[in-house]
């Protein structure tokens, strides 16, 4: 029996619509899977969508002003009833699992939408706690902070914190199929705090968590500085990086996958989500220059575990 995904198409103003046709053009898809798309019709439409590559759900129910790729508060409304109405769909178990286009959080700003994002959202209505993780595929990244200021990292990160993201990490990698997880945790500091001199988060925050987690069977392994994590990782030493906050995972992941084809991975929810790691590139919607390698990413990694969860 083919499973079902349902695909947001973020901001209809954006490059989702896109992007998602593109995807479900292709060859590494097609007849592999029932698609659900929701979101706007026209862009949809203009983007080059018939009935044959899905299934369609409209959360439009205003006309929109297709003239102008901006943050708009009437696109923020159809893009955050997408996501809700996905989320009804994987709840009731129409659906196996969601993947969401980008959305603008400018644009569900002026719609008073009050989340920061698709995490905020389900971490605040679903009742969860969950991981943002990263996959190039066997390069793996999880954060223990998300879209938050740099300069509020630091007070956001506690020893609960961490020990709470590992777990669910650890357990995310076994998803995977790796028995047993290695997992190595970065520092916040340069040169992991220089024994206090350029911070002492390391001492009194990231040690005592590591130690904590490995008394609870959980392979880590750090903190070690970001340069030298990111290279133990990517020579295979470690099956996982636990950043600390988003560029010191996102910047290193770009390099490697050059460009965005990895996929962002919501683990701990009641559902499967994934979704590519970038944005709505306003500055090139509706141009048919937007690459689609990020969605399709996205899709074949949600019929992944889909699948793996299946067996």
């Amino acid at each position: 029996m083919k499973k079902i995904i349902a695909i947001t198409l973020g901001d209809p103003l954006g490059i989702g619509p896109e992007i998602t046709v593109k995807a479900l053009k292709s060859k590494k898809l097609q007849s592999s899977f029932i698609p659900i798309v929701i979101g706007e019709y026209e862009t949809l439409k203009k983007a080059g969508w018939n009935s044959s590559l899905s299934h369609f759900i409209n959360t439009a129910h205003q006309k929109l002003d297709l003239k102008t790729r901006k943050p708009n508060k009437t696109a923020g409304l159809i893009s955050f009833k997408a996501v809700k109405t996905a989320v009804k769909l994987a709840l009731a178990k129409k659906a196996d699992a969601i993947v969401t286009a980008p959305i603008s959080k400018e644009a569900w700003q002026m719609a008073q939408i009050k989340y920061t994002g698709h995490t905020d959202f389900f971490r605040k209505n679903l009742n969860s706690h969950p991981l943002m993780a990263f996959i190039h595929g066997n390069i793996r990244a999880a954060l223990l902070t998300e879209h938050v200021s740099l300069k509020t990292v630091p007070s956001k990160i506690d020893k609960e914190t961490i020990i709470q993201k590992a777990e669910l990490f650890n357990k995310a990698l076994r998803t995977l199929g790796i028995k047993k997880p290695k997992i190595c945790a970065c520092s916040l500091n340069p040169h992991s705090g220089d024994n206090g001199l350029m911070g002492n988060e390391e001492i009194k925050t990231i040690s005592p968590a590591i130690t904590a987690l490995k008394q609870k069977k959980v392979d880590i392994h750090g903190p070690y500085p970001t340069d030298q994590a990111w290279l133990e990782h990517i020579n295979g030493r470690f099956d996982g990086i636990l950043a600390n906050y988003h560029d010191q995972a996102l910047t290193p992941l770009k390099i490697i996958a050059k460009g965005h084809n990895f996929t962002h991975w919501t683990y701990g929810l009641d559902f499967i989500r994934t979704s590519p790691a970038h944005g709505t590139a306003f500055d090139i919607a509706g141009q048919k220059k937007a690459g689609h390698l990020g969605m399709l990413a996205a899709i074949l990694f949600a019929l992944k575990l889909v699948r793996r969860q299946g067996n």
